[in-house]
């Protein structure tokens, strides 16, 4: 939001999907956390890189460490990999989510479709 962090991808054979789990969720202050993943060594830095909170886990959030903005999720189990939230992409427009995780966490009252499909 405010610029200090920034990075660059690489979006060949990237994939953009919802997570409805209750930690992403607290992580963004959203009922739905939007997520492009990437491909091993598709991610970098490009200023000041973000800070990390070890949220549970094996797991890393990152965000700035000046306005708060959530950025990344990085797991150990999959170390070469970073997802990083789609909204904070400058131009997010090519990266329609294409599927859920943790549908079974997802809020009642919220409905998203996609393909033509509900949940």
């Amino acid at each position: 939001m405010c610029g200090a962090v920034r990075y660059a991808i690489d979006d060949v054979g990237a994939v953009a999907n919802y997570c409805h789990c209750r930690s992403c969720r607290m992580a963004t202050g959203g009922p739905v956390a939007a997520f492009v993943d990437l491909k091993p060594g598709a991610f970098a830095w490009t200023r000041d890189p973000a800070t990390h909170y070890a949220s549970s886990p094996g797991v890393r959030r990152g965000f700035c460490a000046t306005c708060g903005t959530a950025l990344t999720y990085e797991a150990d189990d999959t170390p070469d990999e970073v997802h990083v939230m789609s909204p904070t992409l400058d131009d997010s427009t090519p990266f329609a989510p294409s599927g859920f995780f943790h549908e079974e966490e997802r809020l009642a009252w919220l409905h998203l479709r996609l393909s033509g499909a509900t949940t």
